[in-house]
C-alpha cells in the first residue's frame, strides 16, 4: 500500500484516555495513541494496526472499547476530538486493521463498525511450505547452525505437523523445530556430531529420537462399528478433529443421560436430537413411546477429559440415537457435521476446511455437510478434497437417507 505503518496493542487496556488522550489540566497529560501514532508515522494516511482488540478491559477509569467507536466509525472520525488537542481532527484517511482471536468478547456496536475477515487455520501441506521457506532458516540461524546444516525430508515435516503440532497456526511447529536444532547444536558442541561432514538428514525416525513419542497418535482410525455409533467432525483450537459419538440403551426408568464434558450449547443440541428422534421413531419406524419409557438412553462423546462445546454436532448426535433405536449401523467411511433444529432443518457450521483435513486423516470418504456451507467448499484446496465426496443436505430426512442407505 506504500503507506507508513504504526502498530499498538490494546490487550489489557482499561483507560479510555489511552485512546482519546488526557485533558491538559492534568500533570503529565498526553494525547491518545491515535494522535501519537500520527506523530510517529509523520503521515496523515498511515496504516494503523490495533492488536488484540478482543482483550480490552473496562474499569472505573472508562471503557476504551467505547472510545474506539468514534475512532473506527467513518461517519464520525473526520472530526475526531482528542482530549489533549481539544480540536476536531480528521482521521478518516487512516486505514485501520484490528486483530482478535475471538469475536465473543468484542462489544457488538464495535463489531458493527468493522468488516470481519475470518482467517482459517493452516492445513498440513501449508505448514510444510511455511516451514521450508521461513521457519527452518530462521530456527537454524537462531540456534547457531549453518543454513544447510540440517536437511528435512517431506515425510519428516509432515510427521511433525500431524503428530506434534496440530494447532491452527505454526507457533508450536516452530517450537519443535527449535527443540531439534538446540539438541543438534548441543551435540556439535560436545563433539557428538561431526559438524564438517555436510547436512544432517532428518527423517521420521530421527524426529522421534529428538522429540520423543508423538503427542497425537496417527494409528487411531475411528470407526462406527455397531448401532448407536457415528463419526462427527469437530473444530478445536488445535484444528480439526474426528470424534465418535456413542449411544446405548439400558433397561430401567425413562431418562436421557449425557457424558463427555459437553458445554451448554452441546447439551441443548443433544436435547433437540433426542426429541427429534423420538418424533421420527414413532412417525416413520413405528417405534412408540413404550421403547423410551422402558429404557434409559446414555449418550457419550469420548475423550471424557476434553471439554467440548459448539453448534455443529446436532445431526451427528441425532443419527447416533436413531441408529441405536432402529438397531442399524451407519455406512462405513462416513462422517457428518451440522446443527439440527427442532423441526429437522440442518443449520450451517464453521471450520469446514479444518474438519475436512481431519476427515482425510481418518480415511473418511463421504462427508455430510449443511447445504448452507456449499460455498465454503471453494476455499478448501483440491488436494485436501481429493477422494472425498461431499453431500450437502437441508433436512434431517436427507441425513437419515444417506447414513442408512
Amino acid at each position: 500500500m506504500a503507506k507508513e505503518f504504526f502498530r499498538f496493542s490494546v490487550g489489557g487496556m482499561r483507560d479510555e484516555a489511552e485512546i482519546k488522550g488526557h485533558r491538559r489540566t492534568y500533570v503529565g497529560a498526553l494525547p491518545g495513541k491515535i494522535i501519537q501514532g500520527l506523530k510517529i508515522a509523520k503521515s496523515r494516511d498511515p496504516v494503523f494496526m490495533i492488536d488484540e482488540i478482543d482483550k480490552m478491559g473496562a474499569s472505573y477509569q472508562g471503557d476504551p472499547s467505547s472510545a474506539l467507536l468514534e475512532a473506527l466509525d467513518p461517519e464520525q472520525n473526520f472530526s475526531f476530538r482528542d482530549h489533549y488537542l481539544d480540536l476536531p481532527f480528521d482521521i478518516s484517511n487512516i486505514f485501520f486493521i484490528t486483530t482478535a482471536n475471538t469475536l465473543d468478547t468484542i462489544p457488538r456496536p464495535l463489531i458493527d463498525r468493522m468488516e470481519i475477515i475470518q482467517i482459517p487455520g493452516y492445513v498440513d501441506s501449508e505448514k510444510l511450505e511455511i516451514a521450508k521457506h521461513y521457519l527452518i532458516p530462521k530456527s537454524l540461524e537462531k540456534n547457531g547452525l549453518g543454513k544447510k546444516a540440517v536437511r528435512y525430508s517431506r515425510d519428516a515435516l509432515l510427521f511433525i505437523a500431524e503428530s506434534f503440532a496440530r494447532e491452527a497456526g505454526v507457533r508450536n511447529f516452530e517450537k519443535y523445530l527449535d527443540k531439534i536444532h538446540r539438541k543438534i547444536a548441543k551435540k556439535q558442541v560436545f563433539g557428538e556430531l561431526d559438524s564438517v561432514s555436510g547436512s544432517l538428514k532428518m527423517d521420521r525416525n530421527s524426529i522421534q529420537d529428538y522429540l520423543g513419542k508423538p503427542i497425537f497418535r496417527e494409528g487411531d482410525i475411528k470407526r462406527a462399528t455397531k448401532p448407536g455409533m457415528t463419526i462427527g467432525l469437530a473444530w478445536t483450537s488445535m484444528g480439526g478433529d474426528t470424534l465418535v459419538i456413542e449411544a446405548v440403551a439400558n433397561p430401567g426408568k425413562e431418562g436421557f443421560k449425557l457424558t463427555g464434558q459437553m458445554g451448554s450449547v452441546m447439551q441443548e443440541s443433544a436435547g433437540i436430537a433426542y426429541t427429534y428422534v423420538r418424533h421420527v421413531a414413532a412417525l416413520k419406524y413405528d417405534i412408540g413411546a413404550s421403547y423410551f419409557e422402558g429404557r434409559q438412553i446414555h449418550l457419550h462423546i469420548p475423550e471424557g477429559a476434553t471439554p467440548k462445546d459448539g453448534p455443529s454436532a446436532g445431526i451427528t448426535m441425532a443419527t447416533a440415537l436413531l441408529s441405536l433405536v432402529i438397531d442399524r449401523k451407519i455406512k462405513d467411511h462416513l462422517a457428518m457435521t451440522g446443527e439440527l433444529s427442532l423441526t429437522g432443518q440442518v443449520l450451517p457450521i464453521g471450520g469446514l476446511k479444518e474438519k475436512t483435513v481431519a476427515a482425510r486423516r481418518n480415511n473418511i470418504r463421504h462427508i455430510i455437510i449443511p447445504a448452507a456451507n456449499e460455498n465454503d467448499l471453494d476455499e478448501i484446496p483440491a488436494h485436501v478434497k481429493k477422494g472425498i465426496t461431499f453431500h450437502p443436505v437441508q433436512t434431517m430426512e436427507e441425513v437419515i437417507e444417506l447414513a442408512f442407505r
